[in-house]
This record gives structure tokens, C-alpha cells and sequence, in this order.
């Protein structure tokens, strides 16, 4: 693929496409051309009173335009892809910087300017990829020592955009990234964050936000992470009332073929009638008055004969695997889904990036085609005047890569409101955690004394035999099957095991656990951190609770996974307040657990005491408040203790 003067682009696409319209875009007429006009700028802003943010891996500009209707300022982007660069520079003032975050003169620079223009708000969603357990090892030793890395020329970009906070201090941080970050095993970039925040005076929270209830017309999960200075607490913003459907965002849009170009190329438009519901009202609000009957960006790739007929026999519950095989061009027990109609009164699936290399999991509700440019953005919540730089290719990734812009004005205005209000957070995880800690290491007499095991194999021993047992059961047989510390010690005492299980009616139990003992009697090493977790025979929870108990490594090369069993998530809802729907119930349990255990050097016994506490105090009835570490700062305690209060002043 080339530019218009033959130059090659990044990226290559799986089908063909139609090379333009190419939409040029000039700078905003107050773009700065260098850091000395922007300083200027800046200055210039703060003097009228406005409060300036950054958009760090901008993209186009969703997050920037929804922190503008917000009443924020955005004066300094930057970004690595050329066409979403030119898109943010038209649509916005300040210095908008085509330059790669990973090398550390540009993270000086940017925070320099930061810091120097008075921004006040961070936003920015840096890329996040996987790490191997030798990098984790590394950031994990550095962070609990107190110690930061070297300035390398290049960086993971999670961390540059920490350097960045770092090294400016801005008044408020809004991240935004894909759920993915938080949910691996350890959740290991999202708690580092967390925890290196917290040690500069920031109060953080973290969500999984889903996009519909902030009238986004499109199902799209977010993971944002909020953090003010100086410990300032944020309450995030409420749902809007109305939910958008696909057909209440774009039925106003006219009719169009596939593959149909106006004349006039990028300046060519369709004929447009006017809007019809509150949601494409909006979308029109700041459309030049000479544009009001004109709809640009109404394009879209041609439709095959065979895609057609395809499209043609689809509605939105039709999976590709029930087309007949005539019209089929892939394999459908790997593409089942590999062609969707939207529906038109649901939310549209997320748009994604994927979307500039072909749009078959967006088709249009009622014609045969996949999605225009310009229905794309209504879905992303782009207004009618907001156009995209480059070739509709180019356009359809920035979409994809975008933040909403509705979503970024409903962060903006809660940042702002918490900003003014000035309130101090309730308590930082690093507390929580010391407090767990402290609570676990000084328990004499534990519900589950194998978190304090010294062998992975009695953990799972433990588990697998006495796991809900009752508390005097468990006080007699634990010494006993204790002295098993590896599954050959087990194996020799075979006959005893089953006679254990008898006496507390589980001799099924103690049977299964005799076989897998034998199994692995003559490879111990399958329980060490690279065998474990192909185990057979043993639940992933209960691996993950042995190599949360018993470390095989040392403390920083360790693995601590986020437990989501044994009644974690019930403890952690209740300690923060949020019950989430059942739908969102594993990933919001996921993060409430970790912004209590944070990832220093308490991390892991806060855990295990996390652990403890859901067994043994804050059980499901009858949840023993007084006795829990956590009472002072819990929220539902406190809810408890209020409603006590006030059937004690009513009682005779």
C-alpha cells in the first residue's frame, strides 16, 4: 500500500481495498510548530483560566475530544502513527507529536513540557504486551527495593508512561487500556502500576468499564485506571440513562452501495435529510452550517457477488457456519463467526482496529454491505465534523483504536469534580496490604493452617482432603497429614492416608489423593513453577493457592497469582462497596482483589490472609466484623455498624 507520492505504508491487509479518498487534514490554526510556541500557548491557556491535559499514544483523538467537552484543555499529544498524528493535530491546539515513547529522550522531553506548561490531567492508553517470568522478576525486585530502572534506549511503554507521572506529577492520571492487562494470572503490569503510584502520593482506583452505559452504542470493555495526587479520592461517574442502539445511532444515514465514492473525492459528501433521535442530534452539533445537509465519510469497501448473496441471507443471529457451503470462502469450524450482521435494536459488537482489513463483522442491520466510515465513528461516538486523516483504511483503524469519545467526557467531568472537591481517599492498598500482612503473620490458631505449609504437595494435599472439613477435623488431622511434605512420603504412608479419609467419611477423597501421590513420586519437579501449571488430576485453584503459599524461588522471582476462589471476591465487594452483575462478577473480583494486596513486599502474605479472612471471619452469614483487620476502613462493616447504631436508638 502506498501514499499518494508512492512512499510505502506501515501495515498489510488479507483483502483487497480501495485506495481513497485520501483526506488531508491541515493543522488546528493554534497548533504549535516547537516546544518554545508551546510553552507560550500554554501559558496563554492557564491564563484564561483553563485547565490543560496531555494525551499520551493519542491515536486520532477520542479520548482528547471527550476530555474537551469535559471543559480540559488538551495542548500536548503525542503518537507513532502518522495518519492518527495528523488527525490530532487538525482537531487540536497545542503540540501534537509524531514521536516513539519507547526512547527515553522523548519521555524527558514530554515530561519536561508537562511540567513546564502546568498540564494538570495524564491521559493516555499505552500499549501493554505480556512479559516473560524474567522480566516480571526484574520490574518486581526493583519496585520492592525501592530502586528504578536504568534509562534504556528503549522501554516497555507501560512504563514510559509511568516514567512520564513519575517524572511531571500531574494533578490527575486517567489510563486506558483492554481488559486483557488486568486479567493474565499474576495481573502482574496493572498491580505494579498500582503500587509505584501509591508510593509517589497518588490514590488509584481501577475499573473494567463497559462503554454501553455511558451511551456508547457499541458493547466495549475498557480497563481504566484513575489516579490523583496527594491522595485525593474519585468516585466514578454514574450511568447515563439512556442506552443507543445501532439503528438509533446511524438510521439517519443514507442508503449507500458498496464500494459507492462521491465525486469530489475526500471533499465529496452524500445528501444528507437531517437527524432523527437525541444520539444523532448530538452527532451533528457543531457541523458548519454549510455542511448541514451533506454527510462525509459515507464509504465503504466494494461487496463480492458471493459476499452479497452471503449478506443477503443473513440476519444478526445468523452464524457463518449456517450459510450454505456455495457462499462459504473460509473454513467455518475456524471462521463460525467470521461474518456478523448487526443487530439493529442491541449494541453493536466492538470495533475493533480489525476493521481496516476487512469489515465482515460489521455488516449493516439492513443492507448488504459492511460498515461506512462515517457508521463506524457514529458507533464510536464520533461526531458528523470529525474527520480522520489518510485513506479509508486508515480512517477505519483510528476508529478502531480509539477511546470513545462519550466515555472520555464522563471520566473528564468525574477527574474534574474530584479535582475541585479535594476529598482524601479512605486508605491506599499498601495499607490494606501491611494490615492483612500483620493480621496473617500474627493468627495463632488459622481455619487453613497449610497456607503457612512448607511444601507445595501438603498444600495440595491439604486441599484436596480437608478442604471444607469441619474446624476440629481439621485441627486433628492436619499435624498428621503435615508430615507428607512430598508425594513419595505420602505414598509410604498409603494404608494411613485411607484410613484418615474414613474417619472423616472421605475415603474417595483420600484414594484420588493416594494415586496422584504415586504419580508424581517419581518426578517431584512437575511442582515447581514450570510444571505445576500442566498438573493433572488437580484443580487450577488449588495450584494456584500452592504457589501462592510456598514459594519455590526467591521472593522477587516468585509467581503470585490473584485468587479468585475460597471466597475472595465475596470479601473484597464487601470491603470496597461495589457488588458487581453477575456478567462482570470474575473480572471486577479480580481487580478489587488486587487493589487490596497490592504488589509490595506484603503482597503475598496480605493475600494469604485474604484467604484466611474469607474463611474464618468474613464468612457469608453472619460475617464476624469485630474481629476483622479491615473493620475500620470496610465499607459494608460500616453500613453494618450504621444500621446496629440505628436499631439501638430505636429499640426500647
Amino acid at each position: 500500500m502506498t501514499d499518494e507520492g508512492g512512499a510505502p505504508r506501515r501495515g498489510t491487509y488479507g483483502v483487497k481495498l480501495v485506495r481513497g479518498p485520501f483526506v488531508r487534514l491541515a493543522p488546528h490554526p493554534q497548533a504549535c510548530a516547537d516546544d518554545e510556541e508551546f510553552l507560550r500557548f500554554a501559558e496563554e491557556c492557564r491564563a484564561r483560566g483553563e485547565r490543560l491535559a496531555a494525551d499520551l499514544f493519542s491515536g486520532a483523538g477520542g479520548l482528547s475530544l471527550g476530555l474537551t467537552e469535559a471543559g480540559f484543555r488538551v495542548v500536548l499529544a503525542a503518537d507513532l502513527d502518522p495518519e492518527a498524528v495528523e488527525t490530532h493535530r487538525h482537531h487540536n491546539p497545542g503540540l501534537t507529536l509524531d514521536c516513539d515513547l519507547s526512547q527515553t529522550a522523548n519521555v524527558e522531553r514530554i515530561a519536561g513540557l508537562m511540567k513546564a506548561a502546568g498540564v494538570e490531567l495524564l491521559a493516555g492508553g499505552p500499549p501493554c504486551q505480556p512479559f516473560s517470568r524474567a522480566g516480571r522478576s526484574l520490574i518486581r525486585h526493583q519496585v520492592r527495593h525501592g530502586l528504578r530502572p536504568a534509562h534504556d534506549e528503549r522501554r516497555d511503554l507501560w512504563r514510559s508512561f509511568l516514567e512520564v507521572i513519575q517524572l511531571a506529577r500531574p494533578a490527575a492520571v486517567i489510563m486506558e487500556n483492554v481488559p486483557d492487562m488486568a486479567l493474565d494470572r499474576e495481573m502482574f503490569i496493572l498491580r505494579t502500576m498500582v503500587h509505584e503510584l501509591e508510593s509517589v502520593g497518588y490514590a488509584v482506583e481501577e475499573r473494567v468499564v463497559d462503554t454501553t452505559r455511558y451511551g456508547v452504542p457499541q458493547f466495549r470493555q475498557r480497563l481504566i485506571l484513575v489516579a490523583l495526587r496527594d491522595g485525593i479520592a474519585f468516585d466514578w461517574p454514574g450511568e447515563v440513562p439512556d442506552r443507543v442502539s445501532v439503528w438509533n445511532a446511524i438510521s439517519d444515514l443514507p442508503e449507500v452501495e458498496g464500494g459507492w465514492r462521491p465525486e469530489g473525492g475526500a471533499d465529496g459528501w452524500c445528501d444528507y435529510q437531517g437527524p432523527m433521535t437525541s444520539f444523532q442530534r448530538k452527532m451533528r452539533q457543531g457541523v458548519a452550517p454549510q455542511d448541514a445537509a451533506k454527510v462525509f465519510d459515507h464509504i465503504t469497501r466494494p461487496v463480492r457477488e458471493d459476499d452479497e448473496r452471503a449478506f443477503d441471507m443473513m440476519d444478526a443471529s445468523t452464524r457463518y457456519s449456517d450459510l450454505p457451503a456455495d457462499v462459504k470462502r473460509y473454513r467455518d469450524d475456524i471462521f463460525d463467526d467470521k461474518y456478523k450482521r448487526l443487530d439493529e435494536d442491541d449494541h453493536s459488537r466492538t470495533i475493533t482496529a480489525h476493521i481496516a482489513k476487512d469489515g465482515y463483522w460489521y455488516i449493516h442491520p439492513r443492507q448488504n454491505r459492511t460498515l461506512t466510515v462515517r457508521e463506524a465513528a457514529r458507533l464510536q461516538t464520533f461526531p458528523d465534523w470529525f474527520r480522520f486523516a489518510g485513506p479509508p483504511s486508515a480512517a477505519f483503524r483510528q476508529i478502531g483504536n480509539a477511546v470513545p469519545p462519550a466515555l472520555g467526557a464522563e471520566l473528564g467531568r468525574a477527574v474534574m469534580t474530584a479535582l475541585d472537591a479535594r476529598r482524601p481517599a479512605p486508605y491506599r492498598t499498601q495499607d490494606v496490604a501491611e494490615a492483612l500482612a500483620t493480621w496473617f503473620d500474627a493468627l495463632e490458631n488459622p481455619a487453613l493452617p497449610w497456607l503457612r505449609a512448607r511444601t507445595r504437595w501438603q498444600v495440595i494435599s491439604a486441599e484436596m482432603l480437608l478442604d471444607r472439613a469441619a474446624p476440629d477435623q481439621v485441627r486433628f488431622l492436619w499435624p498428621l497429614l503435615a508430615r507428607w511434605e512430598q508425594p513419595r512420603d505420602t505414598v509410604a504412608g498409603g494404608d494411613e492416608l485411607i484410613e484418615m479419609g474414613s474417619w472423616i467419611q472421605r475415603e474417595h477423597r483420600s484414594r484420588r489423593l493416594l494415586e496422584l501421590a504415586r504419580s508424581l513420586a517419581p518426578c517431584p519437579e512437575r511442582l515447581d513453577d514450570d510444571g505445576i501449571g500442566s498438573l493433572q488430576g488437580v484443580e487450577a485453584s488449588v495450584r494456584d493457592l500452592a504457589v501462592l503459599a510456598v514459594a519455590t524461588r526467591g521472593e522477587d522471582d516468585a509467581e503470585e497469582p490473584v485468587l479468585v476462589t475460597k471466597g475472595i471476591p465475596r470479601v473484597a465487594a464487601r470491603f470496597t462497596g461495589e457488588h458487581p452483575e453477575r456478567s462482570n462478577r470474575m473480572t471486577a473480583g479480580r481487580l478489587a482483589v488486587a487493589r487490596m494486596i497490592g504488589d509490595g513486599a506484603n503482597a503475598r502474605r496480605a493475600h494469604l490472609g485474604l484467604v484466611e479472612l474469607a474463611v474464618s471471619v468474613c464468612r457469608p452469614a453472619e460475617p464476624a466484623c469485630p474481629r476483622c483487620p479491615l473493620n475500620t476502613v470496610c465499607r459494608e462493616a460500616a453500613v453494618r455498624a450504621a444500621s446496629a447504631g440505628r436499631a439501638s436508638a430505636v429499640s426500647p
